[in-house]
């Protein structure tokens, strides 16, 4: 009911007659005893806390039959979780079934894994490689208050029209599901950058063929790519061909916007290489993941109420 993830979730769920929400009274919202009943009176419940919080409510769950799906960075990592990509891996559907307790992953996190899972599993990359990421996101990714300070800023005709790189002390809190996800051994030199623009979401990662285990080009990249997500309703691995994945040379960030898809495109050439994810991230880099965690975990129609 709040929050930028909270809302996103309380929108996609709000159309669908199969979900019934339950909903705390707002000066309630604090009350710890109404927040243990309503989460143990859930089938699932949702945290779209900071992370301390989600531990706490976490620590007031007692049945069995609650499955909670976590939104913050708190559990992402912790092997009594289930990361929350039904992409993953193959058996990763399954593990999402049966637990009930599952961390959705954040929105740079999931872009950066499904481009570079692929090329680790197949041994294309080798799990030392370090590889050089950026990521352009829209303002919402950084919650209200940077919505709120974007929309004052536009709202007066002032400051915050530029990109912003942040993380420049090459730490962020998504580099440890980036890196165990992917299965890589080093940590990414990752840097993010804030758009003036309200969501869409794109890694980049700058790869050198200098560093793959074989010969490979853009090509072979891209079909390691498109056999790893075959049959993948959420994941499109586009062709190889810059004319049609630009528009005159220029990306597309919000290509996605409004879905629940990743694209995976594959740029250059044999001597260098870029490989780009492109998501909304409110959709499979927030909410949408959420619910398509939900979907799998209940049984229904992975796709049920999502774009």
């Amino acid at each position: 009911q709040e929050g930028t993830t909270g809302l996103q979730i309380n929108e996609y769920l709000a159309q669908r007659a199969d979900v019934e929400l339950l909903r705390i009274d707002a000066d309630k919202r604090k009350d710890l005893a109404e927040r243990k009943r309503l989460i143990n009176a859930s089938d699932v419940t949702f945290l779209c806390l900071p992370d301390d919080a989600a531990k706490e409510s976490v620590a007031l769950v007692d049945n069995p039959n609650t499955c909670i799906i976590d939104a913050s960075t708190a559990h992402r990592v912790n092997p009594a979780w289930t990361f929350g990509l039904p992409e993953l891996a193959k058996d990763q559907r399954a593990k999402i079934r049966a637990s009930k307790r599952i961390a959705n992953p954040g929105c740079h996190a999931s872009a950066f894994i499904l481009a570079l899972k692929p090329l680790v599993a197949d041994g294309l990359v080798a799990v030392d490689t370090q590889i050089a990421a950026n990521s352009i996101t829209g303002y919402s990714g950084g919650g209200k208050k940077m919505i709120a300070d974007y929309e004052a800023a536009s709202a007066s005709k002032t400051a915050l029209k530029a990109p912003r790189p942040y993380a420049l002390g090459l730490v962020h809190k998504h580099l440890p599901e980036m890196q165990a996800c992917t299965g890589l051994t080093v940590a990414p030199i990752f840097q993010p950058i804030v758009g003036p623009f309200y969501k869409g979401l794109a890694v980049t990662a700058f790869l050198h063929p200098g560093q793959f285990t074989r010969q490979a080009g853009p090509a072979e990249v891209r079909k390691i790519l498109a056999d790893y997500y075959a049959g993948e309703r959420f994941v499109r691995v586009a062709p190889v061909d810059l004319e049609a994945n630009t528009d005159g040379g220029f990306f597309d960030v919000e290509g996605c916007n409004d879905s629940n898809r990743v694209d995976l495109f594959v740029f250059g050439n044999a001597e260098r290489m870029l490989l780009v994810a492109r998501l909304d991230n409110l959709g499979k880099g927030a909410s949408g993941a959420a619910v398509q965690e939900m979907n799998v975990h209940l049984g229904v129609d992975e796709g049920l109420g999502l774009a």
